[in-house]
């Protein structure tokens, strides 16, 4: 199938955020560790240029700890401020503040020569949906001032939200892009739950899941389903029906269920720590990203 989702909603919240550009200092975007690539919106970089930029790597827990460096190290050398955390952790957010006044010490040094001092940084946060910016939020602030949930599209309009004394935050819905370069990053996209689950092929994405769980040789994968690396996809499906009981009456896989069940516990991290896209010994070109 065709792996794409751009409701018209978000033709607004790019109009919106090229409006809000003017009002912020920092631009913070959120990006799953695990598609550190595919899960970048390329339409940020040209939105946001000019901006400080500060790629937070989120999830970071869900993903694989070595790549994850790796990856930190290449979006530094491309310019970004990187940083690293569970979103769920509040404790990983302590040296956020520090890490977001270093991002923006030129401007704030500009400031000061400008006699203007004590204003607050104000940073934008961007992402693509369901990748964990209210979640951020809410951790950073250490209350839950926003709605959160594990469907994309949970957020609308603009909020912004004071942190502490040195930095405001200004939340945006998660925006997607009006047509991806490939159906592989759709694919990846479409595993993490950002796009909804009603508009894919459920079984086709698990069958998909299953190769790459396979590629990665991911033992927590093998020893939850009694399944070996000589399945075939099919069998594999089937393995995880029995496993997990997502059987028809009379016998026979739900299919439909089975996949279900197998795409929520990858996203949830029961089958291990897995990055979908190691980070390049090269940097990617222009055509790659």
């Amino acid at each position: 199938m065709d792996y794409q989702w751009y409701p018209g909603h978000m033709t607004k919240t790019l109009r919106q955020m090229q409006e809000n550009m003017k009002l912020i200092d920092l631009v913070i975007e959120i990006v799953d560790a695990r598609i550190p690539v595919s899960g970048r919106n390329p339409d940020f970089d040209r939105l946001c240029a000019g901006k400080a930029r500060m790629v937070l790597l989120g999830k970071s827990d869900l993903a694989d700890p070595e790549e994850t460096a790796k990856w930190m190290a290449y979006f530094r050398n491309r310019g970004f401020y990187p940083y690293t955390c569970d979103l769920r952790n509040n404790g990983a957010l302590k040296g956020l503040t520090p890490a977001i006044m270093e991002a923006c010490r030129a401007k704030i040094e500009r400031d000061r020569k400008k006699g203007i001092t004590g204003r607050p940084v104000r940073a934008m946060v961007c992402g693509i949906p369901n990748v964990g910016k209210s979640t951020f939020i809410n951790s950073f602030s250490g209350s839950a001032s926003l709605k959160t949930g594990n469907k994309p599209g949970v957020t609308r309009g603009r909020q912004w939200i004071r942190m502490n004394s040195k930095v405001e935050l200004l939340d945006t819905p998660g925006l997607l892009w009006p047509k991806f370069e490939n159906q592989e990053t759709g694919r990846k996209i479409a595993l993490l739950g950002s796009i909804p689950d009603e508009n894919v092929d459920q079984a086709e994405l698990a069958y998909y899941l299953t190769d790459i769980l396979k590629e990665r040789r991911a033992g927590a994968f093998f020893e939850r389903y009694s399944v070996t690396e000589d399945m075939n996809a099919e069998e594999i499906m089937e393995a995880v029906g029995k496993r997990r009981g997502a059987l028809k009456k009379g016998g026979g896989t739900d299919l439909l269920k089975a996949s279900s069940l197998l795409l929520d516990e990858f996203r949830q991290g029961k089958l291990g720590r897995i990055t979908l896209e190691p980070c390049p010994s090269e940097p990617l070109t222009e055509e790659g990203e």
